[in-house]
């Protein structure tokens, strides 16, 4: 895989929080936690235990970490902490013995809530790492790229990116499922892989996905499980306040990044014209609405669905409505959802993201242009 070592500033500051505790800091692989630390974090150690040689080392005697750092040690770097769960005892001690800060990432929690780690009892805060926002690529950002390769740093500047895509999904396979033995069935697991991203952004019927699958309803459950717990993908509840209209309960699913999904689904070049543009835009929008209540720290985000049919794609920390629409031209029938919406008074705001040239509104709807959302969402303007 052709992987490009260019930083570009990213909107996560793990500074402050360093300050002042240890942090946990996890997201998918080649989401660029590696090149954040060496950027943007100056440390008295760095060990990653993806290194055999450092793995084995700590693996035949966790206790050699307290002999390694030296006495005016407060920063520790310790990559791939999911790797050698035993060693989170060593860091605990020498947090409460010596002060000393770690900055521990990984790519997945799951390893250690199986082992019974408790990650060290609320002395350090947890912090996700996403693929690129539109927001910190800026002037690159190019929305037709990303709807087809996605906005992961090593495919948005790889020469070959539906190359490396298909060896990215192989490495999840191999290192993230078959190496840490999370799944037995790897076939099966496979074959629930590419009927998932099929039903990407669309509500979860666990029947459906095990008949097409051809795996087991339980099995498909505790395969969420593994995605969800991978940072792979992430469940959207429903928003169940509605009153006038009764509302659905089941969640939604969405992949982390649209160009996986692609991949899976065996499609390379989509465009907001083409039958999965809509899906692939809806996608991206959500990739920047959760990536924003990670690193902000607060908003909570959910769907509306009623069960007569109204839906609305986004609702943002029980605040802000959210539509979303990959069409240049807007009309009535496109604010239905919203407008039924409206109708509880219960929100405060309403938008409908689309591809029109310029912001407008109607009926007190925000009409925003993809590019004008990013921006009012970033600085703010939605949620204070």
């Amino acid at each position: 895989m052709i992987i490009s070592m260019r930083f570009v500033n990213r909107i996560l500051d793990l500074s402050e929080d360093l300050n002042r505790k240890s942090v946990f800091l996890f997201g998918p692989r080649q989401t660029g936690k590696t090149l954040l630390i060496h950027h943007t974090i100056q440390a008295d150690r760095v060990y990653n235990l993806l290194d055999t040689d450092v793995l084995f080392r700590f693996s035949h005697r966790p206790a050699r970490l307290r002999e390694e750092l030296p006495g005016n040690a407060s920063l520790v770097v310790i990559d791939e902490i999911q790797k050698l769960p035993p060693l989170l005892d060593e860091v605990q001690l020498l947090m409460d013995t010596r002060s000393i800060r770690f900055l521990l990432t990984g790519s997945s929690a799951r390893k250690l809530y199986r082992k019974g780690v408790n990650l060290l009892g609320g002395r350090a805060r947890i912090r996700y790492l996403h693929p690129f926002s539109a927001w910190e690529l800026k002037d690159e950002f190019d929305l037709t790229k990303a709807l087809s390769v996605g906005t992961l740093p090593s495919i948005w500047f790889s020469d070959k990116p539906y190359e490396d895509l298909a060896d990215y999904a192989g490495i999840y396979l191999r290192e993230e499922i078959a190496a840490e033995a999370l799944v037995r069935n790897i076939p099966a697991f496979s074959r629930f892989l590419t009927v998932a991203a099929c039903t990407n952004a669309k509500i979860l019927n666990y029947t459906n996905i095990s008949s097409d699958a051809q795996v087991p309803a339980s099995t498909i459950r505790e395969y969420y499980h593994i995605l969800k717990d991978t940072l792979i993908g992430y469940e959207l509840p429903a928003w169940k306040e509605s009153v006038k209209r009764k509302p659905l309960s089941t969640s939604k699913f969405f992949f982390f990044d649209i160009g996986v999904v692609n991949f899976l689904r065996q499609r390379k070049q989509v465009s907001v014209a083409s039958a999965d543009g809509g899906e692939a835009f809806e996608t991206l929008v959500h990739h920047e609405l959760r990536t924003y209540t990670h690193y902000q720290g607060k908003g909570d985000l959910h769907y509306w669905r009623s069960t007569s049919g109204f839906e609305v794609d986004f609702i943002l920390d029980h605040r802000v409505a959210i539509e979303v629409k990959a069409k240049n031209s807007i009309g009535s029938q496109d604010l239905k959802g919203l407008r039924a919406l409206k109708e509880e008074e219960r929100l405060s705001r309403y938008i409908l993201v689309c591809l029109e040239p310029v912001p407008r509104r109607i009926d007190d709807i925000d009409i925003l242009p993809y590019d004008v959302f990013i921006q009012m969402l970033w600085t703010h303007e939605l949620i204070s």
